[in-house]
């Protein structure tokens, strides 16, 4: 499995979105709280990704339902869903992360069939292991490590 730059940079997003977005309270007596969108170009700064490639991004991940846009001046993204219900296998796969080598074909030489079978089977565990974390597992890991800062 070939973990390419936009597999990378839709999983940043998502974890800013998760972390970044969320509710305001709006200030009145009753109670309420207002949703708060992410910008795109909070985004872009805070992760250092191209901002062509994070519209492309943010397009197939809303595509999927994971997020929604929200329009407007106050405007931007939306994390609509549980960071603990994605793993990162499954942004993944949305965003598209192919196979990094063909499935061996007959008519190759037997070495060439013998090698290729073992970069599948490591192709394969690297998707296990993706299938095992999810979202909030890696967001929970970068929470637990940044220091507290101290002020005097």
């Amino acid at each position: 499995m070939v973990i390419n730059a936009a597999v990378h940079y839709a999983c940043l997003a998502m974890m800013d979105l998760a972390i970044h977005g969320g509710v305001s309270n709006s200030g009145d007596s009753s109670g309420h709280h207002e949703v708060v969108p992410v910008r795109s170009s909070e985004i872009i700064r805070r992760n250092e990704i191209p901002g062509p490639y994070l519209v492309q991004i943010l397009r197939t991940l809303k595509a999927t339902g994971w997020i929604q846009a929200v329009r407007g001046s106050q405007g931007g993204y939306l994390l609509v869903v549980a960071p603990d219900s994605i793993t990162l296998l499954d942004i993944a796969e949305a965003i598209g992360c192919p196979d990094s080598i063909e499935p061996a074909r007959d008519d190759e030489p037997s070495a060439q069939r013998a090698l290729k079978k073992h970069w599948r089977d490591a192709d394969e565990q690297s998707r296990q292991q993706l299938a095992r974390v999810r979202l909030g597992d890696v967001i929970r890991s970068v929470r637990e490590s940044e220091e507290p800062m101290f002020y005097i």
